[in-house]
């Protein structure tokens, strides 16, 4: 008993002899040497694993520049580890938090994302890992592995989240692309902190995922589509193929192949509705006689309007023309529009205000979204594909009433300049006056006054407007977002133009087809404007600015592939070119 009493208080002896010499020396001495001396405690007191390494400025940005593919992740590691002062991010007690090994399986899986999980695969963990479990014996080592594994983590994060998050490519840099919506401001080291559960956050980047409920339908679809792709995609129907309901034709069967599938066969139905379900023949599998089989009956025209449909096609059934185009576009070419647009769901602002406007482009719809909920919809005009309307997001600050046109230079110059200089009152018959000035400060000038044939856009200090009324190009109501591009939304008169599908016909500005109904909507808690009063003022023929309320966000977006609230995949044409620009970036 006293040999072991003996024994105790010597081992504490030694221990508070070499804990004071570790006080003495730790402002002068090394990591490392700090680490010998706690490393000579005798028995299970030397044991212990002693403190997790430090890193320091120098360290952490010497480490990230070394490897070329974490350079333009070293603004972020920096911010990371100074916040944290230069604690390692990665490991508790020596030991890797578990969110290390999530975040190499995320990777594992970037191709579910449209992304090449080689970009992020830049260390070799899996040796890393293995060192480190070797030279838990030496803590010189083990502390050197730990503070290059630890940055090497933080890197490949960045890496792939600035991806993910962010996207792939910057739209500003690539002006073809034409994208100047607000931009996504997430701050990678913060969301970094919220992984390793170091801050609370309302985004799901606890998960590792995306921001957006719109990517991640994209994202299924992806995974459908490729399915398709895998299993040799669709049949190809002929170049000549027109088809009318009822009709009997060798071509329905590869129609029927093509949206309906065959269970029999093996082939997956591949419709822009229903990707990937097996849909069997209501004759039976496959055992049909041929005849039947060649009918266009009404469960295929069904299923060819419901295409029509997801594709913004007019829905009368008929397969030819554009029709045939979209049906013969391949599962390959597909997926990578689905993918192209999940890109830009990585631009996006990570979280909409809870009401806005936005008017996605290739759909001619404006949405109208109040308290995160569609309280409204609309067919719009865009621009012409020489005219084409921006990609942006402002705030919407008036609704004008009887509002006045203001004719562009460029076509005063081409189309009105000659018939003014025969004749200068050429403008009365258009209904349209010249003034010097503007707003309430505008005055009336003598178009005879103007020498037509000297002007040009430099020296120009009148305006040509077309008075309200009936034959303004603006029609009776505009609704403005101050830009420099000088883009509003407003009525036309002419509302024939809504019936096409294809609705590409301004000169750059969107024109919606209800405009009293979203001006009503937008003075709703606008005291003393009620519909009454709108209209009234509307007949006035005099312009009248109601400044709103409250601005409300405007979202000019491009997207040619979604999935809607039903499930339906939706595919549009790029009818301004900017998905392939994004794909000459993003796929080379």
């Amino acid at each position: 008993m006293k040999s072991t009493t003996h024994s105790y208080f010597l081992r504490l002896f030694l221990f508070w002899v070499v804990a004071l010499t570790v006080f003495v020396a730790g402002t002068s001495c090394s990591q490392d040497q700090q680490d010998k001396i706690k490393n000579s405690l005798p028995g299970d007191l030397g044991k212990a694993p002693g403190a997790q390494p430090l890193l320091d400025s120098v360290y952490v940005v010497r480490a990230m520049r070394a490897e070329p593919k974490f350079k333009d992740q070293v603004d972020w590691a920096k911010k990371f580890y100074r916040e944290r002062q230069f604690r390692l991010g990665w490991f508790r007690n020596h030991e890797l938090v578990p969110q290390a090994k999530t975040m190499l399986g995320v990777i594992n899986k970037a191709a579910d994302e449209g992304l090449d999980p080689k970009d992020y695969k830049v260390k070799d963990f899996d040796k890393l890992f293995a060192d480190l479990e070797k030279a838990q014996g030496d803590s010189a080592r083990r502390n050197a592995l730990e503070k290059e594994i630890d940055v090497a983590l933080s890197g490949t994060y960045f890496n792939w989240a600035s991806d993910f998050y962010r996207g792939t490519v910057d739209p500003r840099q690539v002006k073809s692309m034409g994208w100047n919506v607000k931009r996504n401001k997430i701050k990678l080291h913060r969301a970094l902190q919220t992984i390793l559960q170091e801050r609370e956050s309302t985004y799901p980047y606890y998960e590792f995922e995306p921001l957006h409920e719109e990517y991640d339908r994209l994202k299924k679809a992806l995974a459908e589509y490729r399915t398709i792709q895998r299993n040799g995609g669709w049949p190809v129907l002929p170049a000549d193929t027109k088809l009318k309901p009822g009709q009997t034709s060798p071509t329905v069967e590869l129609l029927r192949r093509r949206l309906l599938g065959d269970a029999a066969t093996g082939t997956p139905a591949a419709s822009a509705t229903t990707p990937v379900q097996n849909v069997s023949n209501k004759t039976g599998a496959g055992t049909a006689p041929a005849a039947s089989a060649s009918v266009y009956d009404e469960e295929l025209v069904a299923a060819v309007k419901e295409f029509q449909k997801d594709t913004g096609l007019k829905t009368d059934g008929v397969v030819s023309g554009e029709t045939l185009r979209q049906l013969n576009v391949s599962a390959a070419d597909r997926a990578d529009q689905i993918v192209l647009n999940m890109e830009r769901w990585r631009w996006v602002p990570k979280r909409f205000e809870p009401s806005y406007l936005l008017v996605n482009i290739p759909d001619y719809t404006l949405h109208v979204i109040e308290q995160n909920k569609e309280v409204m919809t609309m067919p719009v005009i865009v621009g012409k594909t020489l005219n084409a309307t921006p990609v942006f997001s402002d705030k919407l600050e008036y609704v004008v009433l009887s509002p006045y046109w203001n004719v562009p230079f460029s076509i005063i110059d081409k189309e009105f300049k000659p018939k003014l200089i025969n004749n200068p009152n050429y403008l009365d018959r258009l209904d349209m006056e010249v003034v010097k000035g503007s707003g309430r400060k505008a005055v009336a000038v003598d178009p005879s006054s103007i020498d037509w044939a000297s002007i040009d856009e430099k020296t120009f200090k009148y305006t040509v407007r077309r008075r309200p009324g009936p034959k303004n190009d603006l029609g009776e109501v505009k609704f403005i977002f101050p830009n420099s591009q000088d883009v509003y939304l407003h009525d036309t008169p002419h509302d024939e133009l809504f019936s096409q599908a294809k609705r590409g016909f301004s000169h750059g500005c969107v024109r919606v087809s209800e405009p009293i109904k979203l001006a009503e909507y937008l003075l709703r808690n606008k005291p003393g404007w009620d519909r009454q009063t709108i209209m009234d003022t509307i007949q006035a023929r005099r312009e009248k600015y109601i400044p709103l309320k409250e601005t409300l966000p405007v979202y000019l977006v491009y997207f040619t592939a979604w999935v809607d609230a039903a499930g339906h995949v939706n595919f549009r044409d790029d009818i301004y070119g900017h998905d392939k620009a994004l794909a000459k970036e993003y796929f080379n």
